[in-house]
C-alpha cells in the first residue's frame, strides 16, 4: 500500500474543505466589521498588493505593523482568504497588512521571495503615512508564507547581504524551510522546482541577522517533515547565534492552526501577540 503524501492535506485531512470555508467565511466578516484600507499597492506588479486594517481604538501614537503572508505552496490562495488573521492583530492594538504576492509557475520562487521583501519595506517607508510605526514592524505566514517571512531576516546562500528590511520580529507557522522534499511531493508537477531554486531559497541553508527575534510555531498534529524541517532550521539559526523559541501546539493540525491566529484566547493569538510585542523597540 502506497503511503499518503505527507504534503497533500487534502488527503490526510478529513476537514480540509470545511476549514476551508470556515476561513474565507470568517475573513468576509473580517472585511465587513473592521476598518480598512484594502487593494493598497506596495508595487506595480498586478499581484502586488495589500490590505490593511486598523484596531478600533486608535491614538496619537504611533501603532505597530503587523505582515502577514498566506500560504497555499506558493500556487493557490489570496490575502483575501486570510483576512481573518487581522482579528487578532488588531486585538492588540497593531495594524494588519495582509500581502498578495504572484503564485507559481507563473512566477518563480525569487521572485515571491522578492515581493515579500519589498511589501515589508513599502511598510517601513509609508507606515508613518497611516499610523504605523516603522520602528515596530513584525511578520508572520503560515506554510508556504512561513517560508516566505524567514527571508524577511534572512540571506540566502547566493546573496552576499543580508535583506535590509524592517522586520524586526518574525513569526513562521507551520513552514517549509527545505525545498527538496516538495520537488518529490505531488506538488512538482504544479511549481516545477528547479533544484537551482532548492539549493538557494530553502531557509535550512539561510544565514539569519544577529538581532532576529524569530518563533517557529506548528500543530502538534502536523506530519512528520514539518517537524524535522522546523528543528532543523531551528538548528541552523541557533549555529549562527540567533535562538529561535520552537514549540508545537497540542490538538492543532496544519490547517486548524492557520485558524487559530485570529481566534481569541488560542495558543496561535498568544504566539501572534508575543511576535508583534517583540517588535516594539524596549
Amino acid at each position: 500500500m502506497t503511503e499518503p503524501d505527507p504534503f497533500r492535506f487534502r488527503g490526510v485531512l478529513p476537514h480540509f474543505e470545511a476549514n476551508a470555508a470556515e476561513v474565507k467565511a470568517a475573513s468576509a466578516a473580517t472585511r465587513a466589521r473592521c476598518a480598512s484600507r484594502l487593494d493598497v499597492a506596495y508595487g506595480d506588479g498586478p499581484d502586488e498588493t495589500l490590505d490593511l486594517f486598523f484596531p478600533d481604538e486608535r491614538t496619537k501614537e504611533l501603532t505597530p505593523v503587523h505582515l502577514f503572508v498566506h500560504g497555499g505552496y506558493w500556487r493557490a490562495n489570496s490575502k483575501n482568504d486570510y483576512s481573518f488573521i487581522a482579528d487578532q492583530v488588531c486585538a492588540q492594538g497593531a495594524i494588519a497588512a495582509i500581502m498578495d504576492y504572484a503564485l507559481m509557475p507563473g512566477a518563480r520562487m525569487g521572485a515571491l521571495v522578492d515581493q515579500t521583501r519589498h511589501a515589508a519595506r513599502w511598510l517601513g517607508v509609508n507606515a508613518r503615512a497611516f499610523g504605523g510605526d516603522p520602528k515596530a514592524i513584525s511578520a508572520s505566514g503560515h506554510s508556504a508564507g512561513g517560508h516566505l517571512v524567514a527571508w524577511l531576516g534572512c540571506r540566502a546562500p547566493h546573496e552576499a547581504d543580508l535583506p535590509g528590511t524592517p522586520v524586526r520580529s518574525v513569526l513562521a507557522v507551520s513552514g517549509i524551510y527545505d525545498l527538496a522534499p516538495i520537488a518529490t511531493s505531488f506538488l512538482q508537477p504544479e511549481l516545477h522546482l528547479t533544484q537551482e531554486e532548492i539549493a538557494q531559497w530553502s531557509p535550512c541553508d539561510a544565514t539569519p541577522r544577529p538581532d532576529l527575534a524569530i518563533r517557529l510555531v506548528l500543530g502538534a498534529r502536523e506530519t512528520p517533515p514539518f517537524f524535522e524541517q522546523a528543528g532543523r532550521f531551528a538548528g541552523r539559526l541557533a549555529s549562527h547565534g540567533v535562538h529561535p523559541i520552537l514549540a508545537s501546539v497540542e490538538g492543532e493540525d496544519h490547517l486548524t492552526i492557520a485558524r487559530s491566529l485570529g481566534r481569541s484566547g488560542s495558543v496561535g493569538a498568544t504566539h501572534l501577540a508575543e511576535a508583534i510585542k517583540a517588535s516594539q523597540p524596549k
